[in-house]
């Protein structure tokens, strides 16, 4: 390297880099000529190789003076101190640039990319294969240097495992690199990348191929239209490289060079497959029109898109939406009642056993909601003519409907109590390593857990929490969640839930403990770049998001439940299927609701967000528990049914006189005994109106059976009539009235009570005659 080119580079290093190599600069004849490649024959490759052009009189490196110019300025443009090592290296390198342009008879530049990867090699091994025993992965490297100063090469991406670092280092300047990369450093560290650290690989790999995809050092030519062509042309091959891309045009796009990168879910961008074209574009305009959330309006494209492919194969004439009739939907109505899993599917991948099974009911209802809401819409927007009433000819059927109804998926109590304790124990030897070890902070995902496991909330509210939604109130006065307040031990704790799936924002209160797990991660939270929230387009300080991302509202249902699962030692999936994140909201709504002092069914609505009571009791199940606690307490067996003493005369039974007629069983009233063997089916049996077969309690025949010593008690459970019921139970104003109903009633002997002569007025039957049969 000469003097000259030296200051030269130095020069370039210190301001803006341009490009080193003149475009003008090698000859634009691209074909060598005999003479030349005799020349390069006869100097050999001992010459070559040493590269002794230090006698410029000598004819053979006279002829090729032409080649080695372009090499000579691209080796003195480089970065790279003059070792022996690198003066050797680069020495071959032109050997063997030198070499193949006789083979090929064709000058370097003029080599095409398929040309330039077949001198360097599809990897090292590919290199090490083709080029000379004497070319290692230095001269390989050097090689590299040539074909993107001199042949416009920069498809690095199909050079395998290759050093794009030491590349643009050579190439642009290894202090103008390392600054620029150390911008991009700082933005992602500040948001909480492990990509900060001085140890990291992947980010300067990710970041000088950029460069070399440029042609420019410099973060400001760092367009929008390169990041969109480096994922459209995928020239960065795994994913790794793909979300450290992300990263970086993140950083790119806060330092103000270029738009941030727009993440598209998989439903919007599906291919449609397999439905009719006519039918699919019209699809494709409901899609791009609806005002609904992206998730609704993918699942909403996805089912409108199998009712087109039911159509092309059942009902050819509709495939056109303005085609369809009241006979059509009448058509598919009853074909959706007898369809399976998987039926008129582009994709089955992950139905497993599910595959070939009657769909559910609710299925059945969401699937003709879609089509309900599509021709709906498009008959509003008067893009298709009112040939049927989409709510009348599209309802659900009534066989469909009445299947349908509050059932929550409660996870058993004991279950619930050890996912509890797993979250509220979680350390971090808990959570899943990645390669880059623990992807999230232990304290955002404590976090996570314990709002999943308090709150109650849906999971995609949960990723949408705000920063500051936690606050603090002691006797109906806000207290400052900072350092420098003391919580009260009864404080109150709320929670700002945002807007969500059913209605507006919200305030709730929920346990301490969940609060203290938000405000901790809330203390170490690095400053994340504001996100728009998909659901009310506006920019948001979400709480839950790390690394200029929001946690994914399937983070509870992928991570943290596994996690939580393997730590209580507890599976997955129970007998009501596999546990998800929503199951936690009908979980802790029926544990509020059957709670010893319990919440009432509005305390619940507005603590869930509901909009009604109605929709609140798809959430709140009433344990059996509860329910036989209730029913217990409600008494209907004892309501029904008590128990009298009956006296058995045991003597009578032995003796034979109880054959002869003599009585033997007596039931104590309790103001007398009555012998009447059918006392069960007696109309005043509870209301004695003193008939032959009384016998009252001051008589001494009466003292005389009470004296008996071979006497028998039990208890006898009499049926009693809500009168006789009534009479018992609420006082001598309902058995006046019981006795005067009675009054022309005959007796067991055949007599009424008014022949009897007994009044219809009577004293209240005592007490301890009847009473409630023991549990």
């Amino acid at each position: 390297m000469t003097a000259a080119l030296t200051t030269a580079a130095s020069e370039l290093a210190e301001g803006r880099w341009s490009w080193p190599i003149p475009a003008d600069l090698h000859d634009a004849d691209v074909v060598l000529r005999e003479a030349e490649v005799t020349a390069i024959s006869e100097l050999g490759l001992e010459n070559l190789r040493r590269l002794k052009r230090h006698d410029p009189q000598a004819l053979g490196w006279a002829a090729i003076r032409w080649l080695l110019r372009p090499l000579e300025l691209a080796d003195g443009s480089l970065d790279a101190p003059p070792t022996s090592h690198r003066r050797r290296a680069m020495a071959d390198a032109t050997a063997l640039l030198l070499l193949r342009c006789a083979q090929t008879r064709r000058a370097f530049w003029g080599w095409t990319a398929a040309e330039w990867v077949n001198v360097l090699g599809a990897d090292q091994t590919g290199f090490r294969q083709s080029a000379p025993a004497w070319a290692d992965d230095a001269v390989r490297s050097y090689v590299a240097n040539h074909a993107y100063l001199l042949g416009g090469f920069n498809e690095f991406h199909r050079l395998g495992s290759f050093q794009r670092l030491p590349l643009a280092w050579r190439i642009f300047g290894r202090t103008r690199v390392d600054e620029e990369i150390k911008k991009v450093r700082a933005v992602l560290a500040g948001w909480g990348y492990r990509l900060g650290q001085d140890d990291d690989k992947l980010l300067p790999m990710v970041i000088c191929q950029l460069f070399l995809l440029n042609r420019s050092p410099h973060l400001e030519d760092l367009a929008t239209d390169l990041f969109d062509r480096v994922r459209t042309e995928r020239l960065f091959g795994n994913g790794a490289r793909l979300n450290t891309l992300h990263a970086v045009q993140r950083a790119v796009a806060d330092l103000g060079f270029c738009r941030p990168p727009v993440l598209t879910t998989g439903g919007a961008t599906a291919k449609a497959g397999g439905a009719p074209q006519v039918w699919t574009q019209w699809v494709e305009r409901w899609h791009a029109t609806s005002t609904l959330t992206p998730n609704t309006r993918n699942g909403t494209r996805s089912i409108l898109l199998k009712i087109g492919r039911w159509a092309a194969a059942e009902q050819p004439q509709a495939t056109d939406p303005a085609a369809w009739t009241r006979q059509t939907c009448a058509a598919l109505a009853a074909a959706l009642d007898r369809m399976n899993v998987g039926d008129f599917a582009e994709r089955t991948v992950g139905l497993k056993e599910r595959m070939g099974k009657p769909l559910e009911a609710s299925s059945k209802a969401s699937q003709l909601a879609a089509v309900r809401t599509f021709f709906r819409d498009c008959q509003e927007w008067e893009w298709l003519p009112r040939r049927f009433d989409p709510q009348r000819a599209l309802a659900t059927p009534r066989s469909i409907a009445a299947l349908l109804g509050p059932n929550p998926r409660v996870i058993a109590d004991d279950i619930w109590a050890k996912l509890l304790w797993a979250g509220l124990n979680l350390t971090a030897d808990d959570l899943p390593v990645t390669q880059a070890s623990l992807f999230y902070p232990l304290q955002l995902v404590r976090a996570v857990t314990l709002t999943w496991l308090f709150s109650g909330q849906r999971s995609d509210e949960i990723a949408r929490l705000r920063v500051g939604c936690i606050r603090w109130q002691h006797d109906g006065q806000t207290i400052r969640g900072d350092a420098t307040d003391v919580l009260a031990q009864d404080a109150v704790c709320l929670l700002d839930v945002p807007t969500h799936k059913t209605g507006t924002a919200f305030t709730k209160p929920i346990d301490p403990l969940m609060g203290e797990a938000i405000e901790a991660w809330q203390a170490i939270r690095p400053a994340q770049p504001t996100m728009v929230d998909s659901r009310t387009g506006e920019h948001a300080d979400f709480l839950f998001a790390f690394r200029a991302r929001r946690v994914p509202s399937t983070y509870i249902n992928s991570t943290i439940i596994p996690l939580l699962c393997r730590k209580a030692g507890v599976p997955t999936a129970d007998v009501r299927g596999n546990i998800t994140s929503h199951r936690a909201r009908s979980t802790i709504a029926s544990q509020l609701y059957n709670a010893k002092e319990p919440m009432t069914l509005f305390e619940l609505q507005a603590w869930l967000g509901r909009r009604s009571p109605q929709s609140t009791q798809f959430y709140a199940k009433i344990t059996p528990t509860t329910l036989t606690k209730a029913y217990d307490d409600a008494g209907y067996f004892q309501r029904n049914v008590r128990t009298i003493e009956v006296l058995i005369d045991r003597a009578a039974v032995e003796s034979g006189a109880a054959a002869a007629g003599e009585p033997w069983q007596y039931y104590d009233l309790g103001h007398g005994f009555c012998n009447y063997t059918f006392f069960e089916q007696c109309p005043h049996r509870m209301a004695c109106a003193k008939c032959d077969s009384y016998t009252p309690k001051d008589s001494s025949k009466a003292l005389l059976l009470e004296a008996k010593d071979n006497l028998q008690r039990m208890l006898a459970a009499v049926p009693l009539t809500d009168d006789e019921r009534a009479a018992v139970d609420d006082g001598q104003a309902a058995l006046d009235q019981l006795l005067e109903r009675l009054a022309d009633v005959p007796t067991p002997s055949g007599a009424t009570p008014r022949r009897i002569g007994i009044p219809a007025q009577a004293t209240l039957l005592p007490v301890i005659a009847v009473n409630q049969k023991p549990t």
